[in-house]
């Protein structure tokens, strides 16, 4: 045994933590997507309440990207990719609504209904990957209060589902004219300030709650997040290194399927519960 797992529960979710590693530097999407349904279905499997399954799975999923997107950064940073002006005047809203919603907001919404929330911006990151949309050569990122209240909604949002923003900042960001590669770039680097307000937030509101699982402190659970982030931070950089050096558009057409079927596991998860 491991931080107090089985063996077979250690390489499954170390195989799970490599998995979002990658697509997490590869796509700067945090990994949550993928994370969530499968930590769900794995906290169900070992007798937690499929409703409370999916809220530790969200606030774990999110403390992960804090080990995740440190170290794409780094990956990132040394191709010149992030946008660090960006970062500086999108991250305050973040912080603010990422801790705000997980501290207030994430214990008052039942179980059901964030996995119905999570489905639909899955379904929504899903076919805005498989768009490819031209945007108006003149748009441009808005000023610094309009970025302010971009990134409390790119917070508030991703605190609720989970996943580092990028479903929501690169889209964004692209349809502002961002090139593709600094937007996933500058997306792991707002990872970071979304991960800690975020987990922070979950710790608070969930620190009088009995924990059903061994481990749980708050919504997160401690011993599946050291094992994932201990596979994804390996990762991360490589997937970040293979953005830079290969063209992803195929890669997100298959990617985007999958966040599809994700999609349908989680409306039969909120529809079931």
């Amino acid at each position: 045994m491991i931080f107090g797992l089985e063996w077979q529960l250690v390489l499954e979710l170390l195989l799970l933590g490599c998995c979002t590693g990658f697509l997490a530097g590869l796509l700067g999407i945090g990994g949550g997507m993928l994370m969530v349904p499968f930590m769900t279905f794995i906290l169900s499997h070992h007798g937690v309440d499929s409703a409370l399954a999916v809220k530790m799975s969200i606030a774990t999923s999110m403390a992960t990207i804090m080990f995740t997107s440190m170290s794409s950064i780094r990956a990132h940073h040394s191709h010149g990719a992030i946008r660090w002006d960006l970062v500086r005047t999108l991250a305050p809203g973040i912080t603010v609504m990422a801790l705000i919603t997980g501290a207030f907001i994430y214990p008052l919404v039942k179980g059901a209904a964030l996995a119905l929330i999570f489905a639909l911006f899955v379904g929504f990151s899903a076919t805005q990957m498989l768009r490819n949309k031209k945007t108006h050569a003149s748009r441009q990122m808005p000023g610094t209060a309009g970025r302010w209240v971009a990134g409390g909604v790119i917070g508030s949002v991703s605190g609720l589902v989970g996943a580092g923003g990028g479903f929501i900042s690169v889209p964004f960001m692209t349809w502002c004219n961002v090139p593709m590669r600094n937007a996933v770039a500058t997306s792991a680097a707002l990872g970071f300030p979304i991960a800690v307000a975020s987990t922070l937030g979950n710790i608070i509101g969930g620190w009088s709650m009995a924990s059903p699982i061994s481990g749980g402190v708050g919504y997160l659970w401690l011993p599946g997040l050291l094992v994932i982030a201990s596979a994804s931070v390996v990762l991360a950089p490589l997937g970040a290194k293979a953005a830079h050096a290969m063209d992803v558009a195929h890669l997100k057409r298959v990617f985007a399927l999958m966040l599809y079927a994700l999609a349908s596991y989680m409306l039969l998860k909120a529809f079931s519960g």
